[in-house]
């Protein structure tokens, strides 16, 4: 009997798109229901980026972003920003490094002024440097090695499933490569992936459409030009056989594991990618969810558990090589064995018997719901138009993602599912320490 198919409603945020003369591609949506703005500017480079040596520096350079620039002072940014009545921030990806600001509508020409000029050059010193490498290597202390399953699974699972650099290496760096960072390393960083034809700019909210592309041109359009570099090569062979290891966590109270599969490439095979998408949520999201009703509710086995696909859960904004992870914590003596081929147990009868009736429709309104939700506010248009511009040329994407998740069907999930197998699997378990008081 056929399931029951969602009713997905759908987007129609208007796009449009242009590129200046230096090469920085532009995406504006306009939407005058609110005076509010959202600017996205987003670089192509990430985590996979960073050349040997400089581990974590993708992370590193996005603090330098904020410590002024060639014509404004430390701090600039905040007290422009925040004087208009905004809020900013930035983040580094595994592929790419994106800045952003919400403000009101009249502030405008204030973002596009400040993203310009840090476009044209930060203000790369050796006391902003030293400063921000303490910041970040402090970061990683709170973060990651004072904190109970510090970097699990994001950091401690891609040695174990990858063999080349730019996928097994430590994102947040070591301390070693960072305190090395000289301001020359910067400034080459900053020329080689910092130029305008390897960023992507976007604007949504509040705007008309023919003054945001004066204002645009104007601050943007002398920025010198340099062209995106090459990518990197991140190639990865596929797994031929299971890999496992262990580790002691000394501030972890429980145990814990993480298993991750390689799926198709999200950018090239896209059609092909998305089951795995929405087989990450009918296993784990919501208390009806496979794995939870089993592990959690009827086993006890675990007392948690979460699947999503790329190491930093961005199904819709990594690049191949990636994976759909699954992630649970497990009650005190819980047996990691028996938890694996419990979830190998499910995968098996999903692929075999398929799914309840009702079960994918729920699953996709589900994640329908926070696709809409995520797009609603004006900063989530802009950032989520810019990544898919930067990535696959698509800004307007994001209006059919619900409808997209919306027709996969029963026959493709459980196809997704029995490639699921254990001979495919790298998995990184936790062993307790038994915390520090």
């Amino acid at each position: 009997m056929p399931t029951r198919k969602a009713k997905i409603p759908a987007t129609r945020y208007p796009v449009e798109r242009f590129t200046l003369d230096n090469g920085l591609r532009v995406v504006l949506t306009p939407d005058r229901s609110a005076p509010v703005i959202g600017v996205a500017v987003v670089y192509d480079v990430g985590i996979r980026s960073e050349p040997e040596g400089r581990t974590g520096f993708a992370h590193l350079f996005e603090h330098l972003m904020f410590q002024g620039s060639e014509n404004l002072e430390k701090l600039a940014h905040f007290r422009h920003v925040q004087g208009a009545g905004g809020t900013f921030n930035g983040s580094t990806h595994l592929d790419y490094t994106d800045y952003f600001e919400t403000l009101p509508s009249n502030a405008l020409e204030r973002a596009l002024f400040l993203e310009a000029d840090r476009m044209r050059g930060p203000r790369l010193t050796e006391e902003n440097l030293r400063n921000q490498v303490d910041v970040v290597k402090e970061e990683i202390r709170v973060n990651v090695l004072n904190r109970p399953y510090g970097g699990f699974p994001w950091l401690t699972l891609p040695p174990v499933m990858f063999d080349t650099f730019p996928n097994a290496h430590d994102g947040y760096g070591s301390f070693v490569d960072l305190e090395s960072a000289t301001v020359a390393d910067a400034a080459d960083f900053f020329r080689r992936y910092y130029a305008s034809g390897n960023a992507v700019l976007a604007v949504s909210g509040d705007i008309d459409v023919a003054e945001a592309t004066t204002l645009i041109e104007r601050h943007f359009g002398d920025v010198p030009a340099r062209p995106a570099p090459q990518r990197p090569d991140f190639a990865e062979p596929e797994l031929t056989a299971e890999r496992r290891i262990a580790y002691t966590d000394q501030l972890a109270p429980l145990p814990a594991v993480a298993s991750g599969w390689r799926v198709p490439d999200p950018i090239n095979d896209f059609a092909a990618y998305l089951p795995y998408v929405v087989l990450a949520e009918v296993l784990t999201d919501g208390d009806a969810s496979r794995l939870v009703e089993r592990l959690v509710q009827r086993d006890r086995t675990v007392t948690s558990v979460g699947g999503y696909l790329s190491f930093l859960g961005d199904p819709f904004d990594v690049r191949d090589p990636t994976a759909l992870l699954l992630q649970a914590h497990l009650p005190p003596g819980g047996d990691v064995d028996k938890v694996l081929r419990t979830v190998d147990e499910e995968l098996d009868r999903l692929a075999t018997d398929g799914l309840a009736d009702g079960e994918l429709a729920r699953t996709q309104a589900r994640m329908a719901t926070h696709l809409l939700r995520d797009t609603d506010a004006v900063l989530g248009r802009a950032l989520r138009m810019a990544v898919l511009e930067q990535q696959r040329g698509e800004p307007g994407l994001l209006n059919d993602l619900p409808r997209l998740v919306g027709a996969v069907t029963d026959e493709q999930v459980r196809a997704a599912a029995a490639t699921l197998r254990p001979e495919r699997r790298a998995s990184v378990e936790v062993i307790p320490g038994g915390g520090r008081s």
